[in-house]
């Protein structure tokens, strides 16, 4: 699954278009490297989301098939602190 498509899916970004504009500002790594919008992600991806003050890094545990319910999105990740 593309990057973009799941930081919408798991919540982590609300809108497509804005993870869009958060990858190609260069705020979003996978495993350590600027990741583009179209990063086709593993299982087991580091994911790193630069926000204005702080970082948040998240794990990629499952990879969706498509679109799933709100509340079945925080099962996609886990947060590393």
């Amino acid at each position: 699954m593309r990057l973009d498509k799941f930081l919408k899916v798991s919540r982590l970004i609300k809108r497509r278009t804005v993870a869009n504009d958060v990858c190609a500002s260069a705020r979003v790594f996978v495993n350590n490297n600027p990741a583009k919008p179209a990063k086709q992600l593993n299982v087991g991806d580091i994911i790193s989301i630069e926000y204005k003050n702080f970082t948040k890094t998240y794990k990629v545990l499952e990879i969706p098939a498509g679109n799933i319910p709100v509340q079945e999105a925080s099962r996609l990740y886990s947060e590393i602190e």
